[in-house]
């Protein structure tokens, strides 16, 4: 984009300059000029009013449980086809370019709803099991 240009005015030239011109929405949706993006929606416009939120973290896995319903947002449906398979909260929020603010408060609503069903990551144990090292040590042994 160019940067627009200086005009000079002298005192006995009275030409106002033509107005901007005004917004139009186009096909496609809200658009200025030809070639201008749509601009992005408010974060609280996306995630509505900030109420309770549920304890999730970022490793908490979400799944779905049924298909968009019509009322659901872009957002919610777009979480929702992201969820067929298990996915934790950090990479919907990567997945979706939303903070995670935002994508706990809409998988709030989503759980309300029960549209979606949070489960708690597999954590593994910290050391492994005596007898199955044992096992292991055995059996190189034995080689």
């Amino acid at each position: 984009m160019t940067p627009p240009q200086r005009r000079r005015r002298y005192p006995g030239q009275d030409t106002p300059e033509p107005p901007p011109a005004p917004f139009k929405e186009g096909k496609e949706g809200k658009e200025g000029k030809e070639g201008d993006a749509k601009a992005p929606e408010r974060l609280y416009v996306v995630a509505g009013p900030d109420g309770e939120r549920a304890d999730i973290d970022l490793v908490t896995l979400i799944v779905a449980r049924a298909d968009p319903p019509p009322s659901a947002t872009p957002e919610q449906t777009a979480m929702l086809r992201l969820c067929t398979a298990p996915l934790s909260v950090a990479e919907l929020s990567a997945y979706l370019s939303l903070p995670f603010s935002v994508v706990t408060v809409l998988l709030t609503d989503m759980l309300t709803t029960e549209l979606v069903h949070a489960r708690a990551p597999i954590v593994r144990q910290a050391l492994p099991d005596r007898s199955l090292l044992e096992a292991v040590m055995h059996g190189l042994q034995r080689l």
